[in-house]
C-alpha cells in the first residue's frame, strides 16, 4: 500500500531538493528492467528506499528525508511500475523477484551492508529482504507498517476501514455489482485484468483513488485524480500481490520469521489515525522485539508526507548519522 499522496507537506522539516549523481535502468535477465538511482554522498552511510504499493514507485521527494552530506541514497522503481519496464506487467513479478532485484542492486553498486528505509508496502518489503538477508541490513526505519496478513487486508477492503469514511467506501463499492461484492479484491481483479485498456484505466482510477483518499489524517473530501498510467499500474501491480497475498509462504509469515531479524536494530514510525495500516500492525511487529523502537505519532495518518511523519523520520536518520 501507499500512494505518493498526503496533502500537507511539511517542507520544514525535510531537506533540500537534491539530484542524482548516478542514473540507470538495470537488465535483470528475465524481460524486466529496473530503474535506480543514487544521490546524496557517493562514499556515505548507504540507505536503500523501499516504495510503497506495490506499484508506488519512488519519487524525487523520498530524497529529502537523509542529510544529502551523509548518505549515499539509493532509490529504485520496483518491477512493473514508475521508470522500470514492462510498465503495469505481472510477469514475473513476485516478492521474490523483487527481493532478487534488491540483491542485484546492492552487488552492482559494491554495498554490503545498508539501512533499509521504507513506508507500508516498503516497510513489508524491507522486513521480508531482512529476513531473507539478514547479514545485509544494518537498521530498519519503517513507515505505516503493513505486515501482508488477510487481516489488514480485510480492514481494508472489507469494509473496516469504509465504516469511517462510509460515502468514499461507497463509491468504491458501487462500481461493483452487488452480487461480486463478497470479495473485492477479487471483484476489481478480474476487471483491472479485462484486456480492455480503457475499463483497466477506469477500475484503476476507482481502485487507487480509494487508497489515495484516505492517504491523510487531513483529507477534506475527494482528491485529484492519479495520472492514468500511473493508477493502471499501481493498481494492477498492487491487487495482483494482495490477491497472491504478497506470495508469502502463509498469512502471518512475517511475525512467524521475526526471530531471523531480531538481533537488528529498528526504529518505527507509526501515525495513530493511520487508516490504511493500522497502528495494531506495527504494535505486533515490535511487542517482544527488544531493538525494536516503536514511535507512535499522535493526530498523523499515513501519508509520508504528513508533518509528524516527515519531522520523525528525518530526526530519526538525523540521529543514525553516525551509526
Amino acid at each position: 500500500m501507499d500512494q505518493r499522496s498526503g496533502q500537507k507537506r511539511a517542507v520544514e522539516f525535510l531537506y533540500p531538493p537534491i539530484d542524482p549523481f548516478d542514473q540507470r535502468v538495470i537488465d535483470m535477465g528475465d524481460g524486466h528492467r529496473v530503474y535506480m538511482e543514487q544521490c546524496g554522498r557517493p562514499d556515505g552511510i548507504p540507505v536503500i528506499v523501499f516504495h510503497g504499493g506495490p506499484g508506488g514507485g519512488c519519487s524525487p521527494a523520498m530524497r529529502r528525508y537523509f542529510d544529502p552530506t551523509v548518505y549515499r541514497i539509493i532509490l529504485f522503481d520496483q518491477r512493473g511500475c514508475g521508470r522500470s519496464r514492462p510498465h503495469a506487467s505481472i510477469i514475473a513479478n513476485t516478492t521474490w523477484h523483487l527481493i532478487e532485484d534488491v540483491e542485484v542492486i546492492r552487488k552492482a553498486l559494491g554495498i554490503d551492508r545498508f539501512i533499509a528505509f521504507g513506508g507500508s508496502w516498503g516497510a513489508t518489503l524491507a522486513l521480508i529482504y531482512a529476513i531473507t538477508h539478514p547479514d545485509r541490513v544494518r537498521h530498519l526505519v519503517l513507515r505505516g507498517v503493513f505486515l501482508m496478513t488477510k487481516s489488514e487486508l480485510k480492514w481494508f477492503y472489507g469494509g473496516g476501514a469504509g465504516a469511517f469514511f462510509p460515502e468514499i467506501w461507497g463509491r468504491f463499492v458501487a462500481a461493483i455489482p452487488a452480487s461480486e461484492r463478497d470479495n473485492l479484491i477479487n471483484a476489481y481483479n478480474r476487471r483491472l485484468f479485462s484486456g480492455n485498456l480503457m475499463e483497466e484505466t477506469r477500475f484503476g482510477r476507482i481502485w487507487a483513488n480509494w487508497e489515495n483518499a484516505l492517504a491523510s489524517i487531513h483529507h477534506e473530501g475527494p482528491m485529484g485524480e492519479s495520472p492514468s498510467d500511473y493508477a493502471r499500474a499501481f493498481s494492477r501491480l498492487e491487487n495482483h500481490y494482495f490477491q497472491n497475498g504478497g506470495f508469502l509462504q502463509c498469512d502471518g509469515w512475517i511475525l512467524q520469521e521475526r526471530k531471523r531479524i531480531e538481533h537488528i536494530d529498528a526504529t518505527v514510525i507509526q501515525g495513530r489515525y493511520d487508516m490504511i495500516c493500522p497502528p495494531v500492525s506495527a504494535w505486533n511487529l515490535a511487542d517482544g522485539w527488544h531493538r525494536c523502537d516503536l514511535r507512535m505519532v499522535p493526530l498523523a495518518g499515513h501519508a509520508l508526507s504528513e508533518p509528524g511523519i516527515s519531522e520523525a523520520l528525518v530526526k530519526v536518520m538525523d540521529g543514525l548519522r553516525k551509526s
